[in-house]
C-alpha cells in the first residue's frame, strides 16, 4: 500500500502553502496525502487578508475519521491557529503510532500572524513534546524561545532552546541568515549541518509548509530522519529555484518541479 501522510494545517486559498502546498509536496513525492483543516484563510500573493479557526470538534472529527479507517505513516503540522487546537492536536498525535513532524508557524512569509499569542505555552508544553521532528525558522526560534540568532554559530543554542521543551529532532532552518541556505538537524547529540545555495529568486511562498511536508513524506517511506532531512532539503532546494510569479506579490515555491515542464502550483 502506498504511504499515507496526513496533514493538519490552515487552508491557502491562493494555494501556494497550507493544506494546498502540503498536498503537492506529498503527492510529488509518491505517498498518499490527506488533510485535517484547522483554518481558513483568505490569503494571495500580498499577504492574508483573513482567518477563520474552525470548531474543536471538527479538527477532532476529521482527524478520527482519517487514522481511524485509512490510518497513517506519518502526521505532520502546520498552522493551529489557537491554544485549543494545539492542544487538542497535540492530543491527537499522542495517541497515534507514528512519527510527528510540527512545523511551529507562526507568521506567513508576508509576517501575518497565524498563531495566537495564548498558544504559545501550549506549543510548548503540549505540542513540541509530542515532535519527532520540529522545524522552527529563525522567527518561530525567537517566538517559542527568546532566543535570537543573528549568525550561524549561535543556531546551536537555538536548537538547544527548541530541544528543552521535548522534541526528538529540532531542525533550525537558518534560511533568513545571508550567505548559503544553512539548516542545523539535531537530537541534541549528533548534529547534521545542511547547506544549499542561496537562489536569486523572491518567489519562495510556501517554503515552510513544503519542507515539514516533504519530511513527513520521507519518514512515511521509512527513512531515518537525517535521511528525510536531507531528501527534504534537496527537494525543497529545486523547489525555491523553480519558485514562479504568482499574482502581485511573492509567487510559490514550485512544488511540481522535478515532474516535468508545466506541472507547477
Amino acid at each position: 500500500m502506498r504511504p499515507r501522510v496526513l496533514t493538519v494545517a490552515g487552508s491557502d486559498s491562493g494555494g501556494g502553502a497550507g493544506i494546498q502546498a502540503d498536498l503537492k509536496t506529498m503527492l510529488a513525492l509518491g505517498v498518499h496525502g490527506m488533510s485535517v483543516v484547522t483554518a481558513v484563510t483568505a490569503q494571495n500573493s500580498l499577504g492574508v487578508q483573513g482567518a477563520w479557526e474552525l470548531p474543536a470538534e471538527a479538527v477532532r472529527g476529521q482527524y478520527r475519521s482519517v487514522v481511524d479507517d485509512i490510518g497513517v505513516q506519518a502526521v505532520k503540522t502546520g498552522m493551529l491557529a489557537s491554544a485549543e487546537l494545539v492542544a487538542l492536536v497535540a492530543e491527537l498525535i499522542a495517541g497515534t503510532d507514528a512519527p510527528a513532524v510540527v512545523d511551529p508557524v507562526g507568521v506567513s512569509k508576508h509576517g501575518d500572524p497565524l498563531l495566537a499569542d495564548s498558544a504559545l505555552d501550549s506549543m510548548r508544553e503540549r505540542l513540541l513534546p509530542v515532535a519527532t521532528v520540529a522545524t522552527p525558522n529563525l522567527d518561530e526560534v525567537a517566538q517559542l524561545t527568546g532566543v535570537r540568532v543573528r549568525s550561524e554559530d549561535e543556531l546551536r543554542k537555538a536548537a538547544a532552546a527548541v530541544l528543552a521543551y521535548g522534541p526528538k529532532w529540532v531542525l533550525i532552518k537558518g534560511g533568513h541568515l545571508p550567505g548559503d541556505a544553512v539548516d542545523l538537524l539535531t537530537d541534541g547529540s549528533r548534529e547534521h549541518w545542511l547547506r544549499a545555495p542561496r537562489y536569486d529568486n523572491r518567489h519562495t511562498h510556501g517554503t515552510g509548509c513544503t519542507l515539514a511536508s516533504a519530511i513527513a513524506s520521507q519518514l512515511a517511506k521509512g527513512q531515518s530522519v537525517p535521511e528525510a532531512v536531507r531528501a527534504a532539503k534537496e527537494y525543497v532546494t529545486g523547489a525555491i529555484a523553480a519558485g514562479f510569479a504568482l499574482g502581485g506579490g511573492i509567487g510559490p515555491v514550485d512544488h511540481g518541479w522535478a515532474l516535468g515542464p508545466g506541472q507547477n502550483g
